[in-house]
């Protein structure tokens, strides 16, 4: 067996942290028995901080890429913000050890957030960042307060044969994910099947709030006209990934891989029609399947 001695370098932190996604590195590469030196790429996760009006709220560890969306699309998701118009300014502020997400926000949107973390303080963790009870964790009486409210129309239905064409299509689009075989991407598929929005993001939450960022600003294009299409993601369906959808006013999630069995209940009672294991020639409809056409 050929052997080779290999020293590989450390990655410099400069190039982590200039919001570079991808990053390249010297690595060891074994294959049929032979080690060589080779070059690689990976995907970066940075810490990323989110501050409303001065105050830090959450750091969360994503790609630092479409950050403009993903401060809306988080603030969204997570009933922080109400409506994009709430969000006054943005500035992203790369520090030695991370990124910063400066937002100026809504009064009202302040004071309620402000109060949500009076009552988290002092409490022990729960395991779900900002709940304080089950029924917080869950959000179930403000997602269906959101469905009433938004009286978003009936999501015309979809056909089978463009549920699978945008499976292709979003690999096709994944540029991070082939470059580095380590990303999430969460994508607005029109009724046709065509990818007309994607983000990516090491981590699955972080690309759906991108995505659901991206469409909040391009709501006014038409672009994402909820009766028009679906999201699509890369990873399973977590209950997470449902809520944020509903959040949204979306109504149909197609995911790649398993749905949670709370997933599927909490879309049942949200009128969401959930797809899983997205293959070549079959997937999975587990709620409201009238919104397909097989």
């Amino acid at each position: 067996m050929a052997q080779k001695d290999l020293t590989l370098p450390n990655i410099e932190p400069q190039s982590i942290y200039a919001n570079a996604s991808v990053t390249g590195v010297t690595v060891a590469r074994f294959k049929d028995g032979v080690v060589s030196e080779a070059q690689d790429k990976v995907a970066e996760e940075v810490p990323i901080a989110l501050i409303y009006n001065g105050i830090s709220h959450a750091v969360m560890l994503a790609t630092p890429q479409d950050l403009a969306d993903f401060a809306l699309g988080f603030s969204l998701s997570e009933g922080i913000l109400q409506n994009k118009s709430d969000l006054y300014g943005l500035e992203v502020v790369t520090q030695t050890n991370g990124i910063e997400l400066r937002m100026e926000v809504a009064s009202a949107c302040f004071a309620q957030l402000k109060e949500r973390r009076r009552n988290l303080t002092g409490r022990t963790g729960c395991g779900l960042c900002g709940a304080e009870s089950l029924d917080q964790a869950l959000r179930l009486p403000d997602i269906a307060a959101i469905k009433s409210n938004k009286a978003m129309p009936a999501l015309e239905k979809v056909q089978a044969k463009h549920i699978q064409a945008a499976m292709h299509k979003m690999q096709y689009q994944q540029l991070l994910q082939q470059a580095t075989g380590a990303t999430h991407a969460c994508a607005w598929v029109d009724e046709d099947g065509d990818v007309l929005m994607i983000r990516e993001d090491v981590g699955r939450h972080n690309a759906m709030d991108k995505l659901l960022g991206a469409l909040a600003k391009s709501a006014s294009e038409n672009v994402s006209k909820p009766s028009k299409g679906f999201v699509l993601t890369s990873s399973r369906a977590s209950v997470e990934m449902v809520q944020k959808v509903v959040v949204a006013g979306y109504n149909m999630l197609v995911a790649i891989s398993a749905p949670t069995g709370l997933a599927i209940r909490v879309a049942e009672m949200c009128d969401v029609t959930l797809v899983g294991f997205l293959r070549d020639n079959q997937f999975v409809i587990y709620t409201h399947k009238n919104r397909v056409i097989l």
